[in-house]
């Protein structure tokens, strides 16, 4: 395929990043271009400023979550169309996972889908040095190519000045100048910005700041000019349907068959539960499943004929109070998983479905109580499935993230979820009847079979609610 396309990057996290890609997706789409949006890494908030500013899914790019190999394919899934593809970096363009080398770095990503990479530079403490700092990153690796830099919070015509006449020194164009401006910078607390699904009014006009800040201060058609210098990508783009098929789980069963036709898997959305990849619905549809989503915060019941349930990630300790007093969705929560249908909890999802979450009464379908903490737990792990569940067999491997500031205290009747081997030996999880809870983030592009196994538990829960309808028999799946 041959999608233009440009990688965002810093020296370092905080520098403008989302700022500037968001303001490039938005300022490009608005002149009527197809944008496709990316993010290195496995942040799920900076893609909702991304599908907000471009109206299409923001896909997250990891190859430590989802291995190197599917980086380029993953793009070319996400891309098919375009017109351009915006990937933002994660952290400094180096850096990665600890003590991985290159592994889940900007600069592997950039790498591994030939892009050229422009170099987004808080400028705001330094003025030739910029010149010193920028040539160190343009021959650090001589693989990544840095076609261009936009200088970030700069004070001053002098300023620029300054910082211009310095970078042409080092032969290094300049695309782009954004002077301080405080007032786009959407808010943001314990775990980074604040997702766009809640302050969606507020948000929409952040986007459209950013993108008149990034039109005006940025050379659009130089950047431009610049994604279409990326040569033509030699790889097959990644199919949800290619995936489950290829999955050596699909020739034991057929997937989605049931009594009722397609299983109904409930997925959480709304304000309070925003953390999730695009792919994983792709995959459960491929596999046979109807996905459909809920509003925890507003949805007093369970879609119709629910037979699988999934709760992602998001913030739950922030909706606490509003969760808890959705006291008949609690309820249909709880009955479901204590009748044995199958939950795939991730996060937010294991707190949503502890018995309470600071002192909060929640769905009691876990014998645990969460609370928040003011330890962050943040990094990569290497995971095995130490027990059969609905979402995946003992042995089976992945690798995901974890990211919270709550802990939990649990009591005893559940087996644990994972066993982490790297970088620390611990077990973590629940797993119970038909529940796999944990607080490990994971992307099932890599691992499509987890998609599959849970879609025929939910055809199975199915198959087992029409035959008790049929026999006159009440009661959930």
């Amino acid at each position: 395929m041959n999608i233009p396309r440009l990688v965002i990057a810093a020296p370092s996290s905080g520098s403008g990043k989302t700022t500037v890609a968001t303001g490039l997706m938005a300022a490009f789409s608005e002149r009527g271009l197809a944008v496709s949006p990316h993010k290195a890494g496995p942040d799920y908030i900076d893609p909702g400023y991304h599908a907000l500013a471009t109206g299409r899914p923001g896909r997250n790019l990891d190859a430590f979550m989802c291995g190197p190999q599917l980086v380029a394919p993953l793009f070319a899934h996400g891309a098919a169309g375009c017109d351009l593809a915006v990937v933002e970096g994660v952290m400094g363009l180096y850096d990665g996972a600890a003590g991985r080398g290159e592994l889940a770095s900007t600069a592997q990503v950039a790498k591994l889908l030939r892009a050229p990479v422009v170099l987004v530079v808080d400028a705001s403490s330094q003025s030739r040095s910029v010149a010193a700092l920028v040539h160190g990153f343009a021959s650090f690796d001589p693989q990544v190519r840095l076609g261009g830099v936009i200088l970030n919070k700069v004070g001053s015509d002098r300023h620029e000045a300054m910082l211009r006449e310095a970078l042409e020194e080092a032969g290094m164009p300049v695309l782009g100048v954004l002077r301080r401006a405080p007032q786009v910078a959407a808010p943001s607390r314990h775990l980074g910005l604040v997702p766009v699904a809640e302050r969606r009014a507020d948000a929409v006009s952040s986007v459209a700041a950013l993108a008149d800040q990034v039109r005006a201060g940025c050379d659009l058609e130089a950047l431009l000019a610049l994604a279409r210098t990326a040569p033509p990508l030699a790889c097959e783009a990644w199919s949800p349907e290619a995936a489950i098929s290829a999955s050596p789980a699909f020739e034991a069963r057929e997937p989605g068959r049931s009594p009722g036709g397609r299983p109904v898997i409930a997925v959480a959305g709304g304000a309070a539960f925003t953390f999730s990849y695009a792919e994983h619905a792709e995959l459960l549809t491929a596999a046979g499943a109807e996905v459909v989503t809920f509003d925890p915060l507003r949805d007093e019941a369970l879609p119709a004929g629910t037979s699988g349930l999934v709760i992602g990630g998001g913030f739950p300790e922030v909706y606490a109070p509003e969760l808890s007093a959705n006291e008949p969705l609690r309820r249909a929560v709880s009955d479901f998983a204590a009748a044995g249908g199958p939950v795939a909890a991730e996060c937010a999802g294991l707190l949503y479905l502890a018995r309470s979450l600071d002192g909060k009464p929640m769905c009691g379908v876990l014998d645990a109580d969460a609370r928040m903490s003011e330890r962050l737990t943040l990094g990569y792990r290497e995971a095995v499935a130490v027990c059969d569940s609905a979402l995946a067999a003992t042995g089976t491997r992945l690798r995901g993230h974890e990211f919270h500031r709550t802990v939990i205290e649990p009591g005893s009747g559940a087996a644990p979820a994972w066993g982490f081997t790297r970088p620390e030996r611990r077990v973590e999880g629940f797993v119970q009847q038909g529940v796999h809870a944990s607080y490990l983030h994971t992307h099932w592009a890599a691992e499509p079979s987890v998609a599959l196994r849970f879609t025929g538990a939910a055809a199975e829960a199915a198959e087992a609610a029409a035959v008790a309808k049929a026999a006159g028999v009440a009661g959930h799946p």
